[in-house]
């Protein structure tokens, strides 16, 4: 409690806090008033001015003679209350495919009469803890998250509980935490790395590489299919080598080990990469070795997105649905808040599509 706020803000924001992350779940009682004010240094009547806020949101519920207790938001609540703001919270927000699944969420939601409250994590899990702690505190009446480093587990559990706990119907895009039983919408990810890599071996490529960021699920899946299209055509572990690197390091290593790949006695032919973002900054690495694409060297993108057609060498690569992935998403809450209809543990797969253009070619 060090902010310019009133104290008796502070100590709101303080007592939500405890709510948001899971400290104090729905039925817990709290401390008294008497030992609220003496832990903050407080008066009583701030105290108490706190609590009697807390208790017209509907946070917090009194018990005469027996105390204050922390009470569910629940879904009847919030419709009492005509709330209908709904969160989403990514990983990015400004660059690469989000603002096209952030705006297809944004139509569906705004058709039917709803807000949205946007949030992003910048790859980093103490913030997505940050944005979920926040989207509790607004009483968003249903929440959209991409997972943060999916692939890294997820530290934030007792947040999602505490939304759980209140309510609030959560479905993640992209990727989802295995812990949670929740619904997600994502692109079949296995089958997209098994494409791109098939793609380029039925071109005659029999040495290639691929780049993969494997702190997110997503990457881990592509990885997956990429390493099975190499055993069905009985690849060796020298034919197809795997960079495998972290959201940390994707600005230098996977550049770095490109460049001693292509320099190598036995340099890859063509390489499968975990986005288009990472395959035009390779594009680079190529062209400060004087090779050519595709004649040299044939790259492989995924997700299809601006950044595709944006270079002169514009990238093969494999479709994400971007909008639609967002307005399903967005649909398939509207009809579990409006209908009841819950979605638990479904997950809705968009079959990946390959999109050729010029800078992959048969190996010559």
């Amino acid at each position: 409690m060090t902010s310019q706020s009133p104290k008796y803000i502070q100590l709101k924001e303080e007592l939500l806090s405890w709510i948001a992350s899971g400290r104090y779940r729905p039925g817990d009682k709290l401390p008294s008033e008497n030992e609220l004010a003496e832990q903050y240094s407080l008066s009583r009547q701030t105290v108490r001015q706190s609590i009697g806020e807390l208790v017209q949101e509907g946070w917090l519920a009194r018990e005469q003679g027996k105390g204050t207790f922390v009470s569910r938001q629940s879904p009847e609540r919030r419709a009492s209350s005509n709330n209908r703001t709904v969160g989403i919270i990514t990983t990015s927000i400004s660059d690469y495919i989000f603002p096209s699944i952030v705006r297809g969420v944004e139509a569906a939601l705004k058709d039917k009469g709803y807000r949205l409250l946007l949030s992003s994590t910048d790859h980093r899990k103490d913030r997505e803890r940050e944005c979920l702690e926040m989207m509790l505190s607004h009483s968003v009446c249903a929440l959209i998250v991409e997972p943060t480093k999916s692939a890294e587990g997820n530290p934030n559990f007792d947040n999602y509980m505490a939304i759980e706990d209140h309510g609030i119907p959560i479905l993640m895009i992209n990727e989802s935490y295995p812990d949670l039983d929740c619904a997600s919408v994502r692109m079949d990810d296995d089958a997209g790395g098994l494409m791109a890599a098939k793609y380029v071996l039925e071109l005659g490529h029999r040495r290639i590489a691929g780049f993969f960021k494997t702190d997110d699920l997503q990457g881990v899946r592509r990885m997956k299919g990429y390493i099975r299209a190499c055993r069905e055509y009985q690849l060796s572990s020298e034919a197809g080598a795997i960079v495998r690197y972290s959201t940390e390091d994707k600005g230098e290593r996977p550049q770095r080990m490109l460049k001693e790949m292509l320099m190598s006695a036995q340099p890859p032919t063509a390489i499968v990469c975990y986005n288009d973002q990472l395959a035009v900054s390779l594009l680079d690495t190529v062209r400060e070795l004087g090779l050519r694409i595709p004649e040299d060297l044939s790259i492989i993108g995924y997700d299809d997105s601006f950044l595709a057609t944006a270079t002169e060498i514009k990238l093969t690569t494999i479709e994400h649905p971007k909008s639609r992935l967002g307005e399903r998403a967005a649909n398939l809450l509207i009809a579990q808040m409006e209908k009841g209809i819950v979605p638990s543990k479904q997950e809705v797969l968009y079959p990946p599509k390959l999109i050729v253009r010029q800078s992959t070619a048969e190996k010559s």
